[in-house]
């Protein structure tokens, strides 16, 4: 009985940061895609993102009353999760639906399992999920249909990946920029990249596993996607799809990613080994919500095998 392990609810990790600093400065790091995605989509993405954001926030006080618990809303959690949401939203996707997913995110998937900590997935991406499996028809319709964004017409009905995945050609530059068809917050590496860089900077989030996710994720695709190295199609997978959104905004999520080094980067590994199967065999093009999402439920087990591991001197 010498070798006893604590067991107890996450987060595990004490630190002198308060939630709310936290969860405003991932906020304001995702503003750079959101604008973006504003810009080139129109208004209505606006009007998503607006109302997926509100009702996360709006979801969590009545939640909290209706199971008598104490009023959370001031971590700011509900509000990331919210935008997080909008983001993973088509940008001509049905108002109700951003309605649904964020109170399916917030009082299903995190207040049903306890509250901020206690949740076993990431929340927007499990109400992506949901979506994407009640309502595939629209969740897969990237097609513009208010006609005030910028983006022209001939890129709005399929994205990238799409054309890609049926050896068509794609416009990589375009991609990079983020002028291209997709989820809201999706499409600009550049501006995502501006968002990682101020977590960053602010030590929100460590690189650990976005390097891990992203390099495993590209030599799978080199081994197993049939075009080798080429630089160009190699580009177009890395800049399409959800893959960056998910790696520097999602996967890093506190709660539903190891706590350890090693774990973590044994995590992002089997999120880019994932979403690599996902993409080359699988019927769809994308696979980064369904990757984070199977990996998070793997998260006690990594952290339970690096934990053995580590008691055996085998890795520190």
């Amino acid at each position: 009985m010498d070798n006893k392990i604590n067991v107890s609810s996450n987060p595990h990790i004490r630190s002198s940061a308060k939630t709310w600093k936290i969860m405003l400065t991932v906020f304001v790091a995702l503003l750079p895609a959101a604008g973006f995605g504003v810009y080139i989509f129109g208004p209505y993405a606006l009007f998503l993102l607006i109302l997926s954001t509100v009702t996360a926030v709006v979801t969590e006080v009545v939640g909290d009353i209706i199971l008598k618990r104490k009023i959370t809303v001031s971590d700011c959690s509900a509000l990331v999760t919210g935008l997080l949401l909008g983001l993973n939203l088509p940008p001509g996707a049905p108002w109700w639906m951003a309605v649904l997913g964020s109170v399916f995110a917030i009082f299903v998937v995190k207040l049903l399992f306890g509250g901020l900590g206690q949740n076993i997935m990431n929340p927007a991406l499990a109400g992506r999920c949901f979506l994407v499996i009640s309502f595939a028809r629209y969740m897969t319709d990237f097609s513009v249909h208010t006609g005030w964004g910028y983006l022209p017409d001939g890129m709005t009905g399929a994205t990238p990946l799409s054309m890609l995945k049926a050896e068509e050609t794609v416009d990589v530059h375009r991609m990079v920029l983020g002028f291209h068809g997709g989820c809201i917050g999706e499409t600009s590496v550049i501006a995502i990249c501006i968002g990682a860089i101020i977590m960053l900077l602010f030590g929100v989030i460590e690189l650990h596993i976005p390097a891990a996710y992203i390099i495993s994720f590209a030599l799978f695709y080199i081994i197993f996607g049939g075009h080798g190295a080429d630089p160009y199609y190699l580009t177009g997978q890395l800049a399409g799809g959800g893959l960056m959104l998910g790696a520097f905004f999602m996967a890093t999520d506190y709660v539903t990613s190891p706590v350890t080094k090693p774990g973590r980067i044994i995590f992002g590994i089997l999120l880019g080994i994932l979403t690599g199967i996902f993409r080359i065999f699988g019927s769809s093009a994308e696979g980064v919500s369904y990757a984070i999402i199977i990996s998070n439920l793997m998260v006690p087990l990594i952290d339970k095998g690096v934990h053995c591991l580590q008691k055996k001197g085998i890795i520190r």
